[in-house]
């Protein structure tokens, strides 16, 4: 979840009340936040020891999907409903004295689609900024980039000074030698191409720079005299910052992702309106898209779910009359009426600040925290399950407690690792459809889920290669393949893998671990040609992750499918004639490590490596 710093005197002022710590502690919890700390008692040491010092700041934790909640107005806006003093405000458009006509315009440019096709802005007008105020609006901008926007790559906005402008705007999208301007905090004309590389030995914005670095195109906004507004998501510019002079405030929005989009607009403008001489009230504008269709924005419009007094009584355990949730749901910043054509159901208006209600469960929660979770009574669930482990955890502990008592040390290696760590440090391809790659992994550790067991474990030895020889290291868990088949376009395999590391190979070792795990899952060994129906047998192997001549297969022989009359005489006659072998499937691989493998991983010493799939033997636990 995310946390918060909002100044303690300004919040406890805008609620009415100072509290101590426990009791704004417990105010939190009520409302499903989480007072993380107070910095009330560091500031006071600060002073007594003559250090400079900021304000007390209260850090609070807010769920992830509360966006409202990101910022000191939306939490004192919402605790004040919360604590009933005051009702929920009603956002409005307040369009200009000549209407629609007289809205400002942005045309956006057919080249957009190809880098940030989505774009929304808002106008805050006869704005009151103070310095308190004025940091509030930056951090939120911040909080919902890092947030919704995911870094400015879903979702960028830009804030400046309506005065300063000359409307109406063009979003249009420029190769980078073709756009110049003065960015924020400069005097000096750049072009964009010049800008990208001045700002990557910047600490803040270079993170931004891939964003749309190998676009052919860069997104930029202009008013009616040529002047840059900015260039999202990098930078606005200087001709339009915002001071704390600032009265009329235009605000851009920029995104891949029209949801997001919408979501970002709304927050912003709703929470700032507050500021305006009219308070709570937001002036439109009119976007002129390149098809020629035109939107409003912000759309404000509240959304509508209907809730029934029945099923929140029913998941509670409460027996609420909807009169009485009605009051709980204004609490909570909702809109909720009475049902005129149904006795049980409350018509709830959903303000354009709570886009994490989805669904009526959603209203439940909601009215569950108004009444107050503590409240609610300890009753027995009327049905009585017991849990069990799943068949493949249960055939999981029956190999995890036999290598244990082997002593042998289980691992737990994380399940993403590098492509390289994955393909070529065990001397494997990649095919390119068998492992789910990391669409924007932070780190080059962390670049695709594991495809082995094996490079785990390896990692393992290596960071414990300080140790005693032999060292002996196991993992039962899962790993990831690419499935087109399935819905999610990806399947989990249960596996079971192991690796000896000692001053010789250890080959035998390995062998008769697997043999000792067979005989746990009671499959006998057998040979290639024995016609026996169940069993298993190793044939050599050319994995490449182990050295030539020291590698073999594990083959295993399913137990055959029941059939007719006709098929057990067919199958008597494959026994007869010992043809089992076409159900014989590979399941795993043993052998010596390849001395590339561990000289990649910087092992010094010899390692053999077992590793087989777990889960055909389910039918038989």
């Amino acid at each position: 979840m995310p946390t918060i710093s909002v100044d303690k005197a300004e919040l406890f002022e805008r609620l009415g009340h100072r509290y101590t710590t426990e009791e704004f502690d417990r105010l939190c919890f009520d409302y499903g936040l989480e007072l993380d700390e107070d910095t009330t008692a560091e500031v006071e040491a600060a002073i007594k020891k003559g250090l400079p010092a900021e304000r007390p700041q209260l850090k609070i934790e807010v769920p992830a999907n509360r966006y409202d909640l990101v910022c000191l107005e939306g939490i004192a806006r919402a605790l004040r409903a919360f604590l009933g003093k005051q009702d929920p405000p009603q956002y409005t458009l307040a369009y200009p004295p000549g209407g629609e006509k007289d809205l400002i315009t942005v045309t956006v440019s057919q080249e957009t689609q190809r880098v940030r096709p989505f774009f929304a802005c808002a106008v805050l007008r006869n704005l009151k900024f103070t310095p308190m105020s004025y940091a509030s609006f930056i951090d939120l901008q911040d909080k919902l980039h890092q947030n919704i926007g995911r870094r400015r790559s879903l979702v960028a906005i830009g804030t400046h000074d309506l005065d300063t402008l000359t409307p109406p705007f063009r979003y249009e999208a420029r190769t980078p030698t073709n756009i110049a301007f003065a960015p924020l905090g400069r005097e000096t004309v750049h072009t964009a191409a010049e800008l990208m590389q001045i700002y990557e030995s910047d600490k803040h914005l270079s993170r931004y720079l891939p964003i749309i670095r190998d676009s052919d195109v860069y997104p930029i906004i202009y008013d009616a005299d040529g002047h840059v507004l900015s260039m999202p998501p990098i930078i606005n510019s200087e001709h339009s910052k915002i001071t704390l002079e600032t009265k009329n405030v235009f605000i851009d929005t920029t995104a891949t992702d029209d949801t997001k989009l919408q979501i970002v607009i709304n927050m912003v403008a709703s929470m700032f309106s507050e500021y305006c001489a009219e308070p709570f009230t937001i002036e439109p504008c009119k976007i002129i898209f390149p098809d020629g269709s035109t939107r409003i924005s912000p759309d404000i419009t509240p959304r509508t779910v209907t809730a029934h007094a029945s099923y929140i009584n029913s998941c509670t355990s409460l027996s609420l009359t909807p009169s009485t949730i009605q009051s709980l749901l204004t609490r909570m910043t909702l809109y909720p009426t009475l049902s005129p054509d149904d006795p049980d159901a409350l018509i709830v208006s959903l303000p354009c600040t709570r886009p994490d209600i989805f669904h009526e469960v959603d209203i439940m929660e909601d009215a569950a925290v108004a009444y107050g979770f503590n409240n609610l009574p300890d009753i027995f669930p009327q049905t009585s399950t017991v849990a069990q482990p799943l068949p493949i955890s249960r055939l999981t502990d029956v190999i995890r407690r036999e290598w244990a008592m082997a002593g042998w040390v289980e691992a737990l290696p994380f399940v993403l690792c590098s492509h390289e760590e994955n393909f070529s440090f065990m001397n494997r391809r990649d095919p390119g459809s068998l492992a789910v790659k990391i669409a924007n992994p932070k780190t080059l550790e962390f670049q695709v889920v594991r495809t082995s067991l094996l490079p785990g474990l390896l990692k393992t030895i290596r960071e414990n290669r300080s140790h005693a020889l032999p060292i002996r290291v196991f993992e039962l868990s899962d790993v990831v393949f690419k499935d087109t088949s399935r819905e999610r376009q990806a399947r989990n395999e249960r596996r079971a893998g192991a690796v000896w590391c000692a001053r010789s190979a250890g080959f035998e070792v390995v062998h008769g671990l697997l043999d000792r795990a067979m005989k746990m899952l009671e499959v006998p060994r057998i040979g290639k040609e024995d016609g026996r129906d169940v069993g298993y047998y190793i044939k050599e192997g050319d994995d490449p992750a182990y050295f030539p001549g020291r590698a073999a297969n594990i083959y295993y022989r399913p137990p055959p499918p029941k059939s007719s009359k006709t098929g057990e005489l067919a199958d008597e006659l494959k026994h007869t004639l010992h043809i089992n072998q076409d159900r014989d499937i590979v399941i795993g691989t043993l052998g010596v490590l390849h001395p590339t493998v561990l000289e990649k991983f910087e092992i010094t010493y010899p390692c053999s490596a077992l590793e087989f799939n777990m889960e055909v033997f389910l039918k038989r636990s």
